[in-house]
């Protein structure tokens, strides 16, 4: 049985769909077998590693933009990536400790040791989960029970969509908005500062966007709202929706 404070976000990070080649049309995506997204220990555990993309970083032309793409992962998630491990390097008694439980614990930490762990592990963590919900030929629309349970809890896929680009505008200055899935089984709409991983609000994140300045300035400058635009163009939505079918089954 899975505990209730350890979410599957880990088995949405090895569902594998995004991992497909960007000339693999969705219908062929739904035959081919599927791949760990993150086959690698090594980068859930210390030392962590910088997960590579799984697709060129000018796949997502003409929405998310190549350069900012680059930087975006070659930089910033690997600054995180690299911040954490050197965080870590003298603490033995959090080595063996997973990512998820290093974010989990933050609060029984040191207030510098913690803000450092959530800071940084969060950041690799998002943008982990960030990555694996954009595709170049993304399905638009959910599939299966994720459709019913939008529908449930929002009144229909577009309502849905509304709230989380009307959640994605509200963030006053770096931070997510993000589409989560709680122990009681409702999907809900929140946003969280700076780079604050669902997980430690006992909430199972299945998207989120990213509207920290450096995620678009180079292309949208201080456009958020045509960012969001181009960024839900490139949400692989048979991706959440498996990953929601995956949280569903820890309930």
């Amino acid at each position: 049985m899975i505990s209730r404070r350890k979410f599957l976000w880990g088995s949405f990070l090895t569902i594998g769909a995004g991992l497909l080649s960007q000339n693999t049309s969705a219908t062929e995506r739904k035959t081919t077998s599927q791949k760990p997204l993150l086959p690698n220990p090594a980068q859930l555990f210390y030392p962590f590693s910088l997960p590579p993309l799984p697709y060129a970083y000018e796949a997502l032309e003409p929405y998310l933009d190549t350069q900012t793409m680059t930087l975006h992962h070659q930089k910033h998630h690997a600054a995180y990536v690299n911040n954490l491990n050197k965080a870590l390097e003298t603490r033995q008694d959090l080595q063996q400790l997973s990512l998820q439980e290093l974010l989990l614990r933050c609060h029984e930490l040191a207030p510098e040791v913690a803000k450092t762990i959530l800071n940084n592990g969060g950041g690799h963590l998002n943008h982990s989960i960030l990555w694996v919900t954009l595709h170049p030929q993304p399905e638009k629309t959910p599939q299966g029970p994720f459709a019913e349970a939008l529908q449930r809890d929002f009144g229909s896929f577009a309502q849905a969509l509304e709230k989380l680009q009307n959640a994605a505008m509200s963030v006053f200055g770096s931070g997510w908005a993000w589409l989560c899935f709680d122990y009681d089984g409702k999907l809900s709409v929140v946003t969280l500062p700076n780079q604050d991983p669902p997980l430690i609000q006992s909430l199972n994140p299945l998207l989120g966007i990213d509207v920290w300045e450096h995620a678009y300035y180079l292309k949208f400058q201080n456009r958020r709202a045509d960012y969001i635009t181009a960024f839900l163009n490139t949400v692989d939505w048979a991706t959440v929706s498996q990953a929601y079918n995956l949280s569903a089954l820890a309930c």
